[in-house]
């Protein structure tokens, strides 16, 4: 018996999400290097002089988890707490 399969090109799901990338934008400066004191990055242009890249913020956030079981094992009733700031 001799089998015979036919296969059929099927298009991969995730192409569908596909985009092109967005414009770039090219930054002033030419390298990158960490401050050793404040571990800051610091952006340096083609003359060795420092470049402002501008101010970002900080996050930070907490989760905890609850559960109603007297052995330690998850029970039927549990819950989650989450907070978060930013500035």
């Amino acid at each position: 018996m001799t089998l015979t399969a036919s296969l059929t090109a099927v298009r991969p799901w995730g192409a569908s999400r596909l985009a092109p990338y967005p414009t770039t934008i090219p930054r002033p400066h030419v390298s990158v290097s960490v401050d050793p004191d404040t571990q800051l990055g610091t952006f340096l242009d083609r003359d060795g002089r420092v470049v402002e890249m501008g101010k970002h913020g900080t996050s930070s956030g907490t989760e905890t988890s609850t559960s109603t079981s007297s052995d330690g094992q998850s029970g039927n009733d549990q819950g989650s707490d989450q907070d978060s700031s930013q500035d």
